[in-house]
């Protein structure tokens, strides 16, 4: 299968490590459930950098990022619309889960994500 090549900018490789290894609680769990190509057979990516950004979750054979809103995304719903849709123009399919859903049931959202890929695949 051939992959659209995503550049982004080199600091931010960095700066994702850094996320990585400081993860949220809720990507932690979500984690669980994409790592090891567990949903539908996909692989995924932790904080993958992308154009100018870095996305919670990656999956580029389906061109899919996956983010995890936390209470900050509240304060900052302009910007992220704005990088959502910047990235959606590169064909970047986009799910977004709050954090809490993801806290109290992180199976659903797994769930979620199975059938999403289910219907558009």
């Amino acid at each position: 299968m051939k992959f659209k090549i995503l550049n982004y900018k080199p600091e931010l490789k960095e700066l994702a490590r850094k996320l990585r290894k400081n993860s949220t609680l809720s990507e932690k769990l979500l984690w669980n459930y994409l790592k090891g190509k567990k949903i539908n057979g996909f692989d995924f990516d932790r904080q993958k950098p992308i154009d100018n950004y870095i996305v919670d979750f990656y999956c580029k054979e389906l061109m899919l990022a996956i983010e995890i809103d936390g209470i900050t995304h509240n304060e900052k719903m302009k910007q992220d619309s704005i990088r959502q849709e910047k990235m959606e123009r590169l064909g970047i399919n986009f799910l977004r889960f709050a954090d809490e859903e993801v806290r109290k049931n992180p199976e659903g959202v797994a769930q979620y994500i199975k059938e999403w890929i289910k219907s558009k695949y």
